[in-house]
């Protein structure tokens, strides 16, 4: 009984570190990556670029996009989503060995 419990809290301190984790990427991704793009917009305005020319370039959101990726990543692992190989993809999967199983025994009776 005791055990079990100790296995509880540890498994409980392993998930909130893990919550704690993905909230400081979360927060560190937000704000390096508004910074970046204020000093990119500030730094071509100063050049005499207008307000939407570096909105809508690449090289702004580059670091959005190939960070939101790592971020998605790390949401899916910390969250448990995963839309492809779920629990109920797996029972499918083993159901369906199952029953292939089945009809190779029932040949051979």
């Amino acid at each position: 009984m005791e055990t079990r419990k100790i296995d509880k809290s540890a498994k409980a301190k392993k998930k909130v570190e893990a919550l704690k984790g993905f909230y400081m990427h979360l927060t560190i991704y937000l704000f390096i990556n508004t910074m970046l793009t204020v000093v990119k917009i500030i730094g071509t305005s100063y050049y005499g670029e207008n307000f939407m020319g570096p909105i809508w370039h690449f090289s702004t959101f580059m670091t959005w996009l190939f960070w939101g990726i790592g971020l998605a990543f790390h949401a899916i692992k910390v969250f448990g989503l995963n839309p492809f190989f779920n629990k109920e993809w797996e029972k499918r999967q083993i159901d369906k060995y199952i029953e292939k199983d089945q009809k190779e025994s029932e040949k051979y009776k």
